[in-house]
């Protein structure tokens, strides 16, 4: 009879091998296109809903809004976002997609793996529901609240992930204009040299 590892540490391993995958895959985003796969999400939710603070979209994508600040300054150095005050509330800062930007989002790759994708669509509807639900309640069972990435999951060594503590998000999702050196935490992933390969302290 298989014995089976414990359900905890076989979900543990599991996640790890998960997240293992999707950084190598985002490190070949950044190779090939010089954009992350966190950065690819923010500016495809951004996209996707419309403007936004970066309070709003720092909960969308659930990172910190310090993290969501350091992606904001790159998209923007690179033309593919700008950043205007709201015709509404002058107080507010909200981010827009360049047409720069959507040019981009039509040819970059998913942030998933094309593997894991073509997989999904495969899947009847119901099936993928049920993985996506199962997904989300390990989320729920591992998530804390008003803390960044859980340090036992974090892809980069704890200490860096614990060195800044997240920004306060502002008063009532108001976000004042911050500044553009600002230097805040990376969003976890910098692009390789594309002169070399992977190597492990990549991934």
């Amino acid at each position: 009879m298989t014995r089976h590892p414990r359900c905890d540490l076989w979900i543990l391993r599991s996640l790890r091998r998960i997240m293992r995958a999707v950084d190598v895959h985002s490190r070949r985003l950044a190779a090939e296109y010089r954009i992350t796969g966190p950065q690819v999400l923010c500016l495809q939710t951004v996209s996707d809903d419309g403007p936004m603070t970066v309070t709003a979209l720092a909960k969308l994508v659930h990172l910190s809004s310090s993290t969501v600040v350091g992606i904001i300054d790159r998209l923007e150095q690179r033309g593919w976002i700008v950043r205007e005050r709201s015709r509404k509330d002058r107080r507010q800062i909200l981010i827009h997609v360049t047409e720069e930007g959507r040019e981009l989002l039509a040819n970059v790759p998913s942030p998933l793996q094309e593997r894991l994708a073509d997989g999904l669509a495969e899947l009847p509807e119901k099936e993928q529901v049920e993985l996506a639900t199962a997904i989300e309640r390990i989320v729920e069972l591992l998530e804390v609240p008003d803390f960044g990435a859980a340090p036992l999951l974090e892809t980069r060594p704890i200490e860096d992930s614990l060195a800044s503590p997240p920004a306060p998000d502002g008063d009532k999702g108001v976000d004042h204009e911050p500044p553009h050196e600002s230097g805040l935490p990376d969003d976890g992933i910098q692009p390789p040299d594309p002169g070399r390969g992977l190597t492990r302290g990549d991934v």
